[in-house]
Protein backbone atom coordinates (compact mmCIF):
# COMPACT_ATOMS: atom_id res chain seq x y z
CA UNK A 1 0.00 0.00 0.00
CA UNK A 2 2.75 2.40 0.68
CA UNK A 3 4.79 1.65 -2.55
CA UNK A 4 1.01 2.38 -4.13
CA UNK A 5 0.81 5.71 -2.47
CA UNK A 6 4.50 6.40 -3.72
CA UNK A 7 4.04 5.60 -6.84
CA UNK A 8 1.18 7.58 -7.18
CA UNK A 9 2.91 10.99 -5.78
CA UNK A 10 5.75 10.13 -8.13
CA UNK A 11 3.35 10.08 -10.88
CA UNK A 12 1.78 13.25 -9.57
CA UNK A 13 5.09 15.04 -9.81
CA UNK A 14 5.96 13.75 -13.25
CA UNK A 15 2.98 15.23 -14.69
CA UNK A 16 3.49 18.22 -12.77
CA UNK A 17 6.54 18.11 -14.69
CA UNK A 18 5.33 17.99 -18.09
CA UNK A 19 2.70 20.41 -17.61
CA UNK A 20 5.46 23.02 -15.87
CA UNK A 21 7.37 22.03 -18.77
CA UNK A 22 4.41 22.34 -21.28
CA UNK A 23 3.51 25.91 -20.09
CA UNK A 24 7.34 27.04 -20.04
CA UNK A 25 7.63 25.77 -23.57
CA UNK A 26 4.47 27.56 -24.48
CA UNK A 27 5.50 30.51 -23.44
CA UNK A 28 8.88 30.21 -25.16
CA UNK A 29 6.97 30.64 -28.36
CA UNK A 30 4.80 33.70 -26.71
CA UNK A 31 8.29 35.31 -26.31
CA UNK A 32 8.29 36.69 -29.94
CA UNK A 33 4.82 37.98 -30.02
CA UNK A 34 4.25 39.86 -26.47
CA UNK A 35 6.10 43.44 -25.54
CA UNK A 36 6.72 45.82 -22.99
CA UNK A 37 5.40 49.14 -23.67
CA UNK A 38 6.67 51.96 -21.28
CA UNK A 39 4.00 55.25 -20.97
CA UNK A 40 5.22 58.76 -19.94
CA UNK A 41 2.71 60.87 -19.65
CA UNK A 42 1.54 64.31 -17.89
CA UNK A 43 -0.32 63.44 -14.90
CA UNK A 44 -2.86 66.37 -13.76
CA UNK A 45 -4.36 67.50 -10.59
CA UNK A 46 -7.64 68.84 -10.99
CA UNK A 47 -7.88 70.43 -7.85
CA UNK A 48 -4.88 72.43 -8.81
CA UNK A 49 -5.22 72.60 -12.60
CA UNK A 50 -2.40 74.38 -13.67
CA UNK A 51 0.42 72.36 -12.15
CA UNK A 52 1.08 69.10 -13.24
CA UNK A 53 3.77 66.04 -13.11
CA UNK A 54 5.31 63.33 -15.08
CA UNK A 55 4.26 59.73 -14.76
CA UNK A 56 5.21 56.54 -15.46
CA UNK A 57 4.31 53.16 -16.17
CA UNK A 58 4.23 49.99 -17.98
CA UNK A 59 1.99 47.76 -19.87
CA UNK A 60 1.57 44.76 -22.20
CA UNK A 61 1.81 45.27 -26.64
CA UNK A 62 0.72 42.22 -28.51
CA UNK A 63 2.26 42.12 -31.83
CA UNK A 64 -0.83 41.59 -34.66
CA UNK A 65 0.08 42.34 -37.83
CA UNK A 66 3.07 43.90 -39.66
CA UNK A 67 4.87 47.02 -37.63
CA UNK A 68 1.18 46.48 -35.37
CA UNK A 69 1.32 46.42 -31.75
CA UNK A 70 -2.07 46.08 -29.99
CA UNK A 71 -2.73 47.30 -26.33
CA UNK A 72 -5.22 49.00 -24.31
CA UNK A 73 -5.22 52.56 -24.96
CA UNK A 74 -5.59 52.89 -20.81
CA UNK A 75 -2.99 55.19 -19.28
CA UNK A 76 -1.99 56.69 -23.12
CA UNK A 77 -3.66 59.83 -22.82
CA UNK A 78 -1.95 62.79 -22.30
CA UNK A 79 1.21 60.76 -23.20
CA UNK A 80 4.79 62.53 -23.80
CA UNK A 81 6.72 59.38 -24.74
CA UNK A 82 6.14 55.93 -25.99
CA UNK A 83 9.11 53.18 -25.55
CA UNK A 84 9.34 49.62 -26.19
CA UNK A 85 10.81 46.85 -25.14
CA UNK A 86 11.33 42.73 -26.52
CA UNK A 87 12.62 39.62 -24.44
CA UNK A 88 11.78 41.19 -21.11
CA UNK A 89 15.31 43.33 -20.93
CA UNK A 90 17.40 45.03 -22.62
CA UNK A 91 17.12 47.52 -25.08
CA UNK A 92 14.56 50.16 -25.51
CA UNK A 93 13.30 51.17 -29.21
CA UNK A 94 11.37 54.63 -29.27
CA UNK A 95 7.62 54.03 -30.41
CA UNK A 96 4.77 56.00 -31.59
CA UNK A 97 0.74 55.46 -30.96
CA UNK A 98 -0.90 55.18 -34.98
CA UNK A 99 -4.24 55.27 -34.27
CA UNK A 100 -6.22 55.11 -30.57
CA UNK A 101 -9.68 54.51 -29.43
CA UNK A 102 -10.39 55.55 -25.58
CA UNK A 103 -14.04 54.78 -25.93
CA UNK A 104 -13.29 50.90 -27.07
CA UNK A 105 -9.92 51.22 -25.15
CA UNK A 106 -7.61 50.15 -27.88
CA UNK A 107 -4.26 51.15 -28.86
CA UNK A 108 -2.46 50.64 -32.31
CA UNK A 109 1.45 51.33 -31.31
CA UNK A 110 4.60 51.22 -33.68
CA UNK A 111 8.03 51.91 -34.36
CA UNK A 112 10.30 53.13 -37.45
CA UNK A 113 13.18 50.97 -36.19
CA UNK A 114 13.63 47.61 -38.56
CA UNK A 115 15.63 46.09 -35.72
CA UNK A 116 12.66 46.02 -33.32
CA UNK A 117 10.89 43.64 -35.45
CA UNK A 118 13.16 41.19 -36.24
CA UNK A 119 12.07 37.58 -34.79
CA UNK A 120 8.73 38.67 -33.85
CA UNK A 121 5.80 37.13 -35.24
CA UNK A 122 2.47 38.45 -34.95
CA UNK A 123 -0.17 36.16 -32.56
CA UNK A 124 -3.48 35.00 -33.54
CA UNK A 125 -6.13 36.57 -32.14
CA UNK A 126 -9.72 33.82 -32.08
CA UNK A 127 -12.75 34.36 -29.53
CA UNK A 128 -13.35 30.50 -29.67
CA UNK A 129 -12.14 28.91 -26.11
CA UNK A 130 -12.96 24.89 -26.39
CA UNK A 131 -14.32 23.44 -23.09
CA UNK A 132 -11.41 21.25 -22.33
CA UNK A 133 -8.84 24.31 -23.40
CA UNK A 134 -6.23 25.54 -20.68
CA UNK A 135 -6.73 29.76 -20.22
CA UNK A 136 -3.30 31.66 -19.40
CA UNK A 137 -2.58 35.21 -18.44
CA UNK A 138 1.04 36.31 -20.12
CA UNK A 139 3.00 39.15 -19.09
CA UNK A 140 6.89 40.65 -19.38
CA UNK A 141 7.87 40.57 -15.61
CA UNK A 142 11.55 40.97 -14.08
CA UNK A 143 12.89 39.75 -17.45
CA UNK A 144 10.92 36.43 -18.01
CA UNK A 145 7.55 35.63 -19.73
CA UNK A 146 5.03 34.99 -16.34
CA UNK A 147 2.90 32.31 -17.83
CA UNK A 148 -0.11 31.82 -15.00
CA UNK A 149 -3.27 29.84 -15.09
CA UNK A 150 -6.78 31.78 -15.25
CA UNK A 151 -10.19 29.71 -14.83
CA UNK A 152 -12.90 30.85 -17.79
CA UNK A 153 -16.26 32.46 -15.58
CA UNK A 154 -18.83 33.89 -17.60
CA UNK A 155 -19.12 36.27 -20.57
CA UNK A 156 -20.94 39.36 -19.17
CA UNK A 157 -22.17 42.88 -20.43
CA UNK A 158 -21.16 45.77 -18.79
CA UNK A 159 -19.34 49.47 -18.98
CA UNK A 160 -15.80 49.44 -20.63
CA UNK A 161 -12.93 50.56 -18.35
CA UNK A 162 -12.23 54.20 -20.23
CA UNK A 163 -16.05 55.03 -21.56
CA UNK A 164 -19.63 54.02 -19.95
CA UNK A 165 -20.35 52.22 -23.10
CA UNK A 166 -22.23 48.40 -22.93
CA UNK A 167 -20.49 45.60 -24.29
CA UNK A 168 -19.23 41.83 -23.95
CA UNK A 169 -16.50 41.03 -21.42
CA UNK A 170 -14.76 37.89 -20.48
CA UNK A 171 -14.53 37.37 -17.12
CA UNK A 172 -11.75 34.58 -15.34
CA UNK A 173 -10.67 33.86 -12.16
CA UNK A 174 -7.11 34.02 -11.54
CA UNK A 175 -4.20 33.99 -8.78
CA UNK A 176 -2.01 36.15 -10.74
CA UNK A 177 -2.13 39.88 -9.40
CA UNK A 178 -1.44 43.35 -10.99
CA UNK A 179 -3.44 42.63 -14.04
CA UNK A 180 -5.45 45.01 -16.31
CA UNK A 181 -2.99 46.28 -18.70
CA UNK A 182 -3.38 44.87 -21.77
CA UNK A 183 -2.27 41.31 -20.79
CA UNK A 184 -3.32 38.34 -23.36
CA UNK A 185 -5.46 35.81 -22.42
CA UNK A 186 -4.50 32.79 -24.58
CA UNK A 187 -5.79 29.21 -25.09
CA UNK A 188 -4.47 26.69 -27.58
CA UNK A 189 -2.12 29.17 -29.28
CA UNK A 190 -4.48 31.84 -29.87
CA UNK A 191 -5.34 35.24 -28.14
CA UNK A 192 -8.97 35.07 -26.95
CA UNK A 193 -9.35 38.05 -25.11
CA UNK A 194 -7.18 41.62 -24.09
CA UNK A 195 -6.96 42.06 -20.02
CA UNK A 196 -8.35 45.61 -19.52
CA UNK A 197 -9.14 45.35 -15.26
CA UNK A 198 -8.80 43.25 -12.26
CA UNK A 199 -11.01 43.39 -9.25
CA UNK A 200 -9.60 40.53 -6.59
CA UNK A 201 -9.46 37.43 -8.45
CA UNK A 202 -11.56 38.34 -10.96
CA UNK A 203 -9.93 39.58 -14.54
CA UNK A 204 -12.29 41.32 -17.19
CA UNK A 205 -10.46 41.09 -20.47
CA UNK A 206 -12.54 42.04 -24.29
CA UNK A 207 -13.43 39.35 -26.58
CA UNK A 208 -11.17 38.65 -29.38
CA UNK A 209 -13.61 38.51 -31.82
CA UNK A 210 -15.03 41.98 -30.03
CA UNK A 211 -11.15 43.75 -30.75
CA UNK A 212 -11.13 42.36 -34.00
CA UNK A 213 -14.47 43.58 -35.27
CA UNK A 214 -12.80 46.71 -34.88
CA UNK A 215 -9.73 46.58 -36.15
CA UNK A 216 -11.06 44.83 -39.55
CA UNK A 217 -13.92 47.91 -39.88
CA UNK A 218 -10.82 50.60 -39.42
CA UNK A 219 -9.14 48.82 -42.08
CA UNK A 220 -12.07 48.63 -44.53
CA UNK A 221 -12.86 52.59 -43.29
CA UNK A 222 -16.65 51.84 -41.97
CA UNK A 223 -15.14 52.19 -38.32
CA UNK A 224 -16.87 55.48 -37.19
CA UNK A 225 -16.65 54.96 -33.23
CA UNK A 226 -19.16 52.82 -30.99
CA UNK A 227 -22.55 53.26 -31.23
CA UNK A 228 -25.19 52.93 -27.72
CA UNK A 229 -28.60 53.11 -27.38
CA UNK A 230 -29.65 56.62 -26.23
CA UNK A 231 -33.15 55.00 -24.83
CA UNK A 232 -33.83 53.83 -21.36
CA UNK A 233 -36.07 50.50 -20.41
CA UNK A 234 -37.03 48.44 -17.87
CA UNK A 235 -37.62 44.40 -17.73
CA UNK A 236 -41.15 43.46 -19.17
CA UNK A 237 -41.79 40.71 -16.45
CA UNK A 238 -44.52 42.85 -14.94
CA UNK A 239 -47.74 41.01 -17.21
CA UNK A 240 -49.90 43.95 -16.36
CA UNK A 241 -47.18 46.38 -17.36
CA UNK A 242 -47.13 44.91 -20.61
CA UNK A 243 -51.25 44.96 -20.70
CA UNK A 244 -51.20 48.07 -20.25
CA UNK A 245 -49.21 49.27 -23.72
CA UNK A 246 -51.76 46.52 -24.83
CA UNK A 247 -49.27 43.94 -26.14
CA UNK A 248 -51.38 40.86 -26.71
CA UNK A 249 -49.89 37.10 -26.10
CA UNK A 250 -47.30 35.76 -24.00
CA UNK A 251 -44.75 38.79 -21.60
CA UNK A 252 -41.66 39.50 -23.67
CA UNK A 253 -39.40 42.22 -24.83
CA UNK A 254 -38.85 45.11 -22.44
CA UNK A 255 -40.64 48.31 -22.01
CA UNK A 256 -39.23 51.37 -23.28
CA UNK A 257 -39.65 54.42 -20.06
CA UNK A 258 -37.49 57.24 -21.27
CA UNK A 259 -35.84 58.52 -24.46
CA UNK A 260 -34.49 61.93 -23.90
CA UNK A 261 -34.43 64.69 -26.17
CA UNK A 262 -31.45 64.97 -28.48
CA UNK A 263 -29.58 68.43 -29.03
CA UNK A 264 -29.95 68.39 -32.61
CA UNK A 265 -30.96 65.75 -35.46
CA UNK A 266 -34.47 64.26 -36.32
CA UNK A 267 -36.92 63.41 -33.30
CA UNK A 268 -36.05 60.31 -31.58
CA UNK A 269 -37.91 56.54 -33.58
CA UNK A 270 -38.74 55.39 -29.87
CA UNK A 271 -41.21 56.21 -27.81
CA UNK A 272 -42.27 55.97 -23.89
CA UNK A 273 -44.59 52.66 -23.24
CA UNK A 274 -42.95 51.49 -26.53
CA UNK A 275 -42.26 47.36 -25.95
CA UNK A 276 -39.03 46.17 -28.07
CA UNK A 277 -39.83 42.17 -29.00
CA UNK A 278 -36.46 42.26 -31.84
CA UNK A 279 -33.08 43.65 -32.22
CA UNK A 280 -31.44 43.39 -35.64
CA UNK A 281 -33.23 39.99 -35.38
CA UNK A 282 -32.61 38.81 -32.08
CA UNK A 283 -35.66 38.19 -29.67
CA UNK A 284 -35.83 40.37 -26.36
CA UNK A 285 -36.90 38.48 -23.52
CA UNK A 286 -38.74 39.74 -19.96
CA UNK A 287 -35.26 40.23 -18.72
CA UNK A 288 -34.18 42.28 -21.37
CA UNK A 289 -31.39 39.40 -22.53
CA UNK A 290 -30.96 37.75 -26.24
CA UNK A 291 -29.37 34.37 -26.85
CA UNK A 292 -25.94 35.04 -28.74
CA UNK A 293 -24.46 32.55 -31.41
CA UNK A 294 -21.24 33.33 -30.37
CA UNK A 295 -21.72 34.03 -25.87
CA UNK A 296 -24.89 32.98 -25.08
CA UNK A 297 -27.55 35.03 -23.10
CA UNK A 298 -26.35 38.56 -22.96
CA UNK A 299 -27.97 41.79 -21.97
CA UNK A 300 -29.55 43.42 -25.04
CA UNK A 301 -27.02 46.13 -24.54
CA UNK A 302 -24.37 44.09 -26.72
CA UNK A 303 -26.37 44.91 -29.63
CA UNK A 304 -25.12 48.33 -29.90
CA UNK A 305 -21.68 47.16 -30.52
CA UNK A 306 -21.80 43.38 -31.72
CA UNK A 307 -20.59 44.71 -35.53
CA UNK A 308 -21.90 47.72 -35.48
CA UNK A 309 -20.69 51.30 -35.43
CA UNK A 310 -21.94 54.74 -34.83
CA UNK A 311 -24.34 55.67 -37.24
CA UNK A 312 -25.48 52.48 -38.55
CA UNK A 313 -28.89 51.43 -38.67
CA UNK A 314 -30.87 48.85 -36.59
CA UNK A 315 -34.09 46.87 -37.44
CA UNK A 316 -36.07 46.39 -34.40
CA UNK A 317 -39.45 45.10 -33.69
CA UNK A 318 -42.04 47.29 -31.41
CA UNK A 319 -44.96 47.06 -29.84
CA UNK A 320 -46.87 50.52 -29.86
CA UNK A 321 -50.29 51.18 -28.75
CA UNK A 322 -51.20 47.17 -29.48
CA UNK A 323 -49.87 47.57 -33.15
CA UNK A 324 -46.63 46.08 -34.03
CA UNK A 325 -43.96 47.71 -35.95
CA UNK A 326 -40.67 48.09 -37.57
CA UNK A 327 -38.79 50.52 -37.25
CA UNK A 328 -35.41 51.86 -38.56
CA UNK A 329 -32.75 53.14 -35.19
CA UNK A 330 -29.67 54.85 -36.02
CA UNK A 331 -27.35 54.10 -33.88
CA UNK A 332 -25.92 57.84 -31.89
CA UNK A 333 -22.11 58.23 -31.22
CA UNK A 334 -20.87 58.17 -28.06
CA UNK A 335 -18.82 60.87 -26.93
CA UNK A 336 -17.72 61.63 -23.78
CA UNK A 337 -19.61 65.29 -23.91
CA UNK A 338 -23.09 63.69 -24.58
CA UNK A 339 -24.02 64.18 -20.88
CA UNK A 340 -23.99 67.32 -18.96
CA UNK A 341 -20.82 66.23 -17.08
CA UNK A 342 -18.33 65.02 -19.62
CA UNK A 343 -17.93 61.69 -18.76
CA UNK A 344 -13.66 62.11 -19.22
CA UNK A 345 -11.24 64.68 -21.11
CA UNK A 346 -7.94 63.12 -22.69
CA UNK A 347 -5.40 64.93 -24.15
CA UNK A 348 -6.70 68.14 -23.02
CA UNK A 349 -4.78 70.19 -20.16
CA UNK A 350 -7.21 71.17 -17.46
CA UNK A 351 -9.37 74.49 -18.18
CA UNK A 352 -9.74 77.43 -15.49
CA UNK A 353 -9.66 80.53 -15.11
CA UNK A 354 -9.24 82.88 -11.94
CA UNK A 355 -10.19 85.83 -11.53
CA UNK A 356 -9.22 88.07 -8.15
CA UNK A 357 -8.26 84.36 -6.53
CA UNK A 358 -11.69 82.87 -7.59
CA UNK A 359 -11.01 79.60 -9.34
CA UNK A 360 -13.22 78.70 -11.94
CA UNK A 361 -13.30 75.51 -13.88
CA UNK A 362 -15.33 73.32 -16.18
CA UNK A 363 -17.23 70.93 -13.82
CA UNK A 364 -16.71 67.30 -15.34
CA UNK A 365 -16.51 63.31 -14.25
CA UNK A 366 -12.59 63.82 -14.21
CA UNK A 367 -12.88 66.60 -11.63
CA UNK A 368 -14.84 64.73 -9.82
CA UNK A 369 -12.80 61.61 -9.76
CA UNK A 370 -9.98 63.82 -7.86
CA UNK A 371 -12.41 62.38 -4.75
CA UNK A 372 -10.73 59.06 -5.45
CA UNK A 373 -11.91 55.63 -6.21
CA UNK A 374 -15.33 56.04 -4.75
CA UNK A 375 -15.74 59.40 -6.21
CA UNK A 376 -19.37 58.84 -7.05
CA UNK A 377 -20.15 58.66 -3.08
CA UNK A 378 -17.36 60.88 -1.84
CA UNK A 379 -17.54 63.77 -4.19
CA UNK A 380 -19.56 67.04 -2.87
CA UNK A 381 -23.43 66.20 -3.71
CA UNK A 382 -24.23 69.55 -5.05
CA UNK A 383 -21.49 68.69 -7.67
CA UNK A 384 -22.62 65.10 -8.35
CA UNK A 385 -25.82 65.65 -8.54
CA UNK A 386 -25.97 67.01 -12.15
CA UNK A 387 -24.30 63.98 -13.18
CA UNK A 388 -28.37 63.29 -13.48
CA UNK A 389 -29.09 65.88 -15.54
CA UNK A 390 -29.20 66.30 -19.58
CA UNK A 391 -27.50 68.41 -21.64
CA UNK A 392 -29.40 70.58 -23.56
CA UNK A 393 -29.02 73.74 -25.67
CA UNK A 394 -29.74 75.91 -23.54
CA UNK A 395 -26.97 74.06 -20.73
CA UNK A 396 -24.90 71.94 -22.87
CA UNK A 397 -22.34 72.00 -20.07
CA UNK A 398 -21.49 73.62 -16.08
CA UNK A 399 -19.09 75.78 -14.50
CA UNK A 400 -17.93 75.45 -11.01
CA UNK A 401 -16.26 77.68 -8.28
CA UNK A 402 -13.68 75.34 -7.40
CA UNK A 403 -11.96 77.10 -4.87
CA UNK A 404 -10.66 80.57 -3.52
CA UNK A 405 -6.91 81.83 -3.02
CA UNK A 406 -6.92 84.31 -0.19
CA UNK A 407 -6.02 88.11 -0.82
CA UNK A 408 -7.42 91.21 0.24
CA UNK A 409 -9.86 91.65 -2.32
CA UNK A 410 -11.98 88.47 -1.73
CA UNK A 411 -12.19 88.77 2.41
CA UNK A 412 -14.86 87.45 3.65
CA UNK A 413 -14.85 84.52 0.91
CA UNK A 414 -12.20 82.43 1.48
CA UNK A 415 -14.33 79.40 2.49
CA UNK A 416 -16.28 79.13 -0.09
CA UNK A 417 -16.33 76.48 -2.56
CA UNK A 418 -17.54 74.35 -4.84
CA UNK A 419 -20.68 76.19 -5.96
CA UNK A 420 -21.91 75.70 -9.28
CA UNK A 421 -22.56 78.92 -11.58
CA UNK A 422 -25.67 80.36 -12.87
CA UNK A 423 -24.80 84.00 -14.09
CA UNK A 424 -21.85 86.19 -14.03
CA UNK A 425 -22.11 89.86 -14.53
CA UNK A 426 -25.90 89.50 -15.68
CA UNK A 427 -25.03 86.78 -18.50
CA UNK A 428 -25.76 83.20 -18.22
CA UNK A 429 -22.85 81.08 -17.74
CA UNK A 430 -22.57 77.89 -20.11
CA UNK A 431 -19.33 77.47 -20.79
CA UNK A 432 -15.75 78.74 -19.17
CA UNK A 433 -15.07 81.29 -21.51
CA UNK A 434 -18.65 83.02 -20.97
CA UNK A 435 -16.71 83.98 -17.96
CA UNK A 436 -14.02 85.57 -20.24
CA UNK A 437 -16.64 87.47 -22.28
CA UNK A 438 -18.77 88.69 -18.95
CA UNK A 439 -15.63 89.98 -17.36
CA UNK A 440 -15.74 93.19 -20.13
CA UNK A 441 -19.63 93.69 -18.68
CA UNK A 442 -19.47 94.98 -15.78
CA UNK A 443 -21.44 98.85 -15.14
CA UNK A 444 -21.83 98.58 -11.68
CA UNK A 445 -17.81 98.63 -10.72
CA UNK A 446 -18.21 95.23 -9.30
CA UNK A 447 -18.46 91.70 -10.79
CA UNK A 448 -21.77 90.10 -9.64
CA UNK A 449 -21.42 86.32 -9.89
CA UNK A 450 -25.14 84.39 -9.04
CA UNK A 451 -24.80 80.51 -8.16
CA UNK A 452 -27.13 77.75 -8.65
CA UNK A 453 -29.24 76.88 -5.78
CA UNK A 454 -28.09 75.14 -2.71
CA UNK A 455 -27.42 75.18 0.75
CA UNK A 456 -24.67 77.74 0.38
CA UNK A 457 -23.50 81.05 -0.87
CA UNK A 458 -26.12 82.39 -4.07
CA UNK A 459 -24.60 85.64 -4.69
CA UNK A 460 -20.69 86.51 -4.75
CA UNK A 461 -20.08 90.52 -5.53
CA UNK A 462 -16.04 91.97 -5.84
CA UNK A 463 -14.49 94.80 -7.42
CA UNK A 464 -13.68 94.98 -10.82
CA UNK A 465 -11.58 96.73 -13.27
CA UNK A 466 -7.93 97.53 -12.09
CA UNK A 467 -7.76 96.60 -8.63
CA UNK A 468 -9.43 92.82 -9.59
CA UNK A 469 -6.61 92.45 -12.19
CA UNK A 470 -4.29 93.84 -9.71
CA UNK A 471 -5.03 91.11 -7.48
CA UNK A 472 -5.41 88.41 -9.82
CA UNK A 473 -1.01 89.57 -10.43
CA UNK A 474 -0.77 89.07 -6.87
CA UNK A 475 -2.48 85.94 -6.39
CA UNK A 476 -0.12 84.76 -9.66
CA UNK A 477 3.00 85.60 -7.68
CA UNK A 478 2.21 84.47 -4.57
CA UNK A 479 0.95 81.12 -5.65
CA UNK A 480 3.36 80.65 -8.36
CA UNK A 481 0.72 80.08 -10.74
CA UNK A 482 2.31 80.75 -14.42
CA UNK A 483 -0.97 81.89 -16.33
CA UNK A 484 -4.33 82.99 -14.87
CA UNK A 485 -6.15 81.41 -17.35
CA UNK A 486 -6.17 78.08 -19.34
CA UNK A 487 -9.34 77.51 -21.80
CA UNK A 488 -8.64 75.20 -24.85
CA UNK A 489 -9.16 76.55 -28.45
CA UNK A 490 -13.29 75.79 -29.77
CA UNK A 491 -11.71 74.11 -32.28
CA UNK A 492 -9.83 71.86 -30.57
CA UNK A 493 -10.70 68.19 -31.29
CA UNK A 494 -12.02 66.19 -28.57
CA UNK A 495 -10.58 62.54 -27.52
CA UNK A 496 -12.83 59.98 -30.06
CA UNK A 497 -12.55 57.19 -31.96
CA UNK A 498 -9.43 57.07 -34.35
CA UNK A 499 -7.94 60.22 -32.88
CA UNK A 500 -3.90 60.28 -32.13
Amino acid sequence: MRALLILTSLLGLCFQSLAAEALAQNAGDWSRSIVLIESTRKQYDYLQPWSKRMKSGQKTGIVVGEREILTTADELYDRTLIRLQKGGRGKWWIGDVTWIDYHANLALVTTTDESFWRDLTPAKLDSAIPSEASLQILRWREGKLENRKAEFTQYSVKEGRLASVSHVQLETSTEMRGNGWGEPLVANSHVVGIVSAQDGSTCTAMPASFVTSILEARKKGTYRGLGYFDFYWQPGENPASLAAVKLEGEPRGVLVIDVPAKLDGPPPILKPRDVILDIDGFAIDTDGDYTDPEFGHLMLENLSTRRKWAGDDLKIKISRDGKILDVTYKLPKFEYNNSLLPDAVFDQEPEYLIVGGLVFQPLTDTFLQSWGPEWKRRSPFRLYYFNNEARTKEQPSRVVLSQVLPDEINIGYQEIKYLVLEKFNGQPVRKLADIRTALEKSTTGFHIIECFQSDSLRRIVIEAGPKERQATQRVLQRYGIAEEFYIASPDAKPASAGAN
